[in-house]
């Protein structure tokens, strides 16, 4: 191993956790949730299992409702048996000295009425529908149009993800990473591209903000804040969500979640699994702006993560897909080894074919 690629395997105090190197595996959906309870399994477990060598774990987006959903067959965090599934989780990974946060997830009107309770419209921060597409049951389909959240039902949704933060707590993992990127629901509130409101959550970047400051509160009601992250994507045009000025935007956000003392920001610099420059944005001045620790996102090779530790513009890298196809994708970095090929056909829904399958290295 090259002396330079050192860094990326040294230790890192993340909150109060001691984690054993800088590589983070990110959440990635995979649509493998038991069926009508949609609560990880034994499956799932032995997924994350495989992967616990990983600095730490960000789980699959896990909603905090079933109004939170917008994908066929993906994990919940709102009642027992999820909670029951996630701890299955938990144990696994923690019995291979690994750690987990789950995150909290609430897609707004990324979905359709199909997943919805009693076949009701979306909801979003304006009834404006994304030009996107979703998964439901025989395949996919365009997400429906939302209708816009009425001010005296936010409260509501606040709560959904202070008792999801509950839940986790219950399920015994390590922390919790609130999604707020990718355009979901929080990001559909920050965006001025999505939100038309007029009341106290739209229009002006304070109000913009209120929402999901409200969400981190209410987590932080439950979770030392050395235990609490939130991803963002201030200039991905994921699901259709775009702002006319993401800087006014993301760094007052971001130093209003410093100023909180959560334990990191996790950010897709770019268009989340595409371009890195797909918009002007300083993202070296948002680190700067935040006082905790920053995880970057997107695209990530080894010799790039090497490079951004070593200058400094991050102090975690979170790798995505190469998870998918490496379950040893720690030790396959350290030895500069080859990595896997991922099958794009298994990565929604299924069995363990793609999935727990894939061999480790130490399988050749």
């Amino acid at each position: 191993m090259a002396a330079d690629a050192e860094i990326l395997f040294s230790p890192f105090t993340l909150g109060d956790l001691r984690l054993p190197n800088r590589i983070v595996m990110a959440p990635l959906t995979r649509s493998r949730a038991r069926k009508g309870a949609l609560a990880p399994t034994a499956l799932n477990a032995e997924y994350y299992r495989q992967r616990a060598s990983a600095g730490f774990i960000v789980s699959e987006a896990s909603q905090i409702s079933q109004e939170g959903q917008g994908y066929v067959s993906t994990p919940g965090i709102y009642s027992e048996a999820q909670v029951e599934g996630w701890r299955k989780v938990a144990d696994a990974v923690h019995g291979e000295g690994g750690l987990i946060f789950i995150q909290l997830w609430h897609v707004g009107r990324v979905s359709h009425v199909s997943l919805q309770p009693s076949g009701g419209a979306p909801v979003s921060s304006s009834a404006i529908a994304a030009r996107a597409e979703t998964f439901v049951e025989g395949g996919r389909a365009p997400v429906s149009t939302p209708r816009a959240l009425e001010t005296a039902e936010i409260g509501r949704v606040v709560e959904d993800y202070r008792r999801a933060a509950e839940n986790a707590k219950r399920a015994g993992v390590d922390g919790v990473e609130i999604h707020g990127a990718n355009g979901y629901l929080i990001d559909q509130f920050l965006k001025n591209g999505v939100n038309r409101r007029t009341d106290e959550y739209g229009g002006s970047v304070e109000n913009r903000l209120r929402f999901p400051l409200a969400v981190v509160d209410a987590v932080l009601g439950v979770w030392d804040r050395r235990r609490v992250g939130m991803r963002l994507s201030p200039v991905s045009p994921a699901n259709d969500a775009t702002d006319s000025a993401p800087e006014k935007v993301f760094f007052p956000l971001v130093e209003a979640l410093g100023a909180r003392g959560l334990a990191y920001i996790h950010v897709i610099e770019g268009a989340t699994g595409g371009p890195r420059d797909v918009a002007p944005f300083d993202f070296l001045k948002l680190r700067k702006s935040f006082s905790g620790a920053y995880v970057a996102n997107n695209a990530y090779t080894r010799a790039l993560a090497v490079e951004a530790l070593a200058a400094g513009r991050a102090d975690l890298i979170a790798f995505g897909r190469p998870f998918i196809s490496n379950p040893d994708l720690v030790e396959r970095l350290r030895e500069d080894a080859p990595l896997n090929a991922p099958d794009p056909d298994t990565f929604y829904g299924g069995d363990a074919e793609g999935y727990t399958d894939y061999p480790a290295l130490s399988d050749a």
